[in-house]
């Protein structure tokens, strides 16, 4: 895991992005986690964050349909994605978290915002292919909150026979009263000393 492409061949959409040169780096979590921040300083507020673009109803209406269109807005051929509608899933203030391990076998972990994605992934999207699905979903609710444990595979071409990555994205979802909102991602990718057990696979 030295280099972006290495790290894109073990993890997941937005790890690939985002968590290549902190992981191969060793660097540590950045000082905003949640598991720094909250004794350290009073949650940030909602209004400090631009509002999220209007989403298309029917990518929010569900758990099921705002997961199907995670996935679906980053997935394609070469070239540009729709950022507007991948903000539009996500809360104001909402945060992706990638983990793994370092050279060192170190496990890490990076904090970073929707926005930060859309900034970094466009570079390797305008060159690469890149489809990524849920073939997985195990999914908890309680009133306005959800959780989400859902096993991806990622390929670089829709027809791949087999996926060059696999893993699993933790999904914390709230429901307003109107629409599902995506609040978190955390996740980690398989790696040859860590495969999926089976009971994630269906």
């Amino acid at each position: 895991m030295k280099t972006l492409l290495t790290y894109f061949a073990t993890c997941s959409l937005l790890t690939s992005v985002l968590s290549a040169a902190v992981i191969s780096t060793g660097q540590q979590p950045s000082a905003s986690s949640p598991s720094q921040s909250h004794a350290a300083s009073p949650a940030p507020q909602a209004s400090a964050t631009p509002p999220a673009p209007a989403a298309r109803p029917g990518d929010v209406d569900s758990i099921e349909h705002i997961l199907a269109a995670v996935y679906d807005v980053i997935s394609g051929p070469p070239g540009k994605r729709d950022w507007g509608r991948f903000r539009s899933l996500y809360y104001p203030g909402a945060r992706l978290i990638p983990s793994g391990r370092n050279d060192k076998g170190e496990i890490t972990a990076h904090v970073a915002t929707p926005d930060d994605y859309a900034t970094r992934g466009q570079s390797y999207f305008d060159k690469e292919g890149f489809f990524e699905k849920s073939i997985a979903n195990r999914i908890e609710v309680w009133d306005h909150i959800a959780h989400v444990w859902s096993t991806y595979e990622s390929r670089h071409a829709k027809d791949d026979p087999k996926p060059f990555a696999r893993g699993i994205n933790s999904f914390q979802l709230i429901h307003d009263g109107h629409r599902w909102w995506i609040l978190s991602v955390y996740w980690e990718g398989e790696d040859a000393t860590h495969p999926l057990p089976a009971k994630y696979l269906k």
